[in-house]
């Protein structure tokens, strides 16, 4: 079956389910609703033509810019019978819950845990819903992109008390913008991306990289 016969395929059998059908790096992804993720990953589970049996990962991605459903879900799953993989998208906010689907997947236990830990979405139906990379008394999702690059909290062993505390972080960092121009001299042959900086930097009135070149052209006629 070709990559638009499989999109044309799940169409008709996820009705109002379907949302979208792209192929990125020749790989399908497919976006549906939310609502029908159970639904969804059933059909390509256990539809002959797709029989997309493993469940290889679940991970997301965070859009702070959006003004709603900020999140993005993302299932990765293979046929071993077909030979093909598909990428399953919904987007969801931290507020409304994600049907599990631990039922479909025993590999979804855990992966939909470490979600919930690094980003905070829930997972209504997954019997074990908690934190599973970081500790009980963490706060906040270290992977959501407003998440101070210090955290909120830091561990210590008072030596008096004889147990691990923790305290407030007194020097948290926002989230910074970097231009990802290099702070390195360039190229003189061929600029690349990043070079401009090196190119045109300059302190005060005295040109270094100009005055480098020349006690480096002193020193080799010694």
């Amino acid at each position: 079956m070709t990559p638009k016969q499989l999109g044309s395929h799940l169409k008709k059998q996820l009705k109002k389910s379907f949302l979208s059908y792209t192929i990125e790096n020749d790989e399908y992804v497919l976006t549906v609703k939310r609502t029908d993720i159970y639904h969804a990953l059933h059909v390509l589970r256990d539809d002959p033509t797709c029989l997309f049996k493993q469940l290889s990962d679940i991970t997301a991605v965070d859009w702070p810019e959006r003004v709603s459903d900020r999140f993005d879900v993302v299932y990765h799953l293979l046929s071993m019978r077909h030979n093909k993989r598909i990428r399953v998208k919904i987007s969801t906010d931290d507020a409304t819950p994600v049907a599990s689907v631990t039922d479909l997947f025993d590999a979804a236990h855990w992966a939909e845990r470490e979600i919930f830990d690094m980003y905070g979405v829930l997972f209504e139906g997954n019997p074990d819903l908690r934190r599973i990379l970081t500790d009980y008394g963490f706060e906040g999702h270290p992977l959501r992109k407003d998440f101070p690059l210090t955290g909120f909290k830091e561990v210590r062993y008072d030596s008096e008390k004889q147990a691990v505390v923790y305290d407030d972080v007194k020097l948290q960092q926002d989230y910074r913008n970097f231009d990802y121009e290099s702070p390195w001299e360039a190229l003189e042959t061929v600029q690349l991306p990043g070079d401009e900086k090196g190119m045109t930097q300059k302190i005060g009135t005295i040109d270094y990289r100009k005055k480098a070149k020349e006690t480096m052209k002193k020193i080799g006629s010694k």
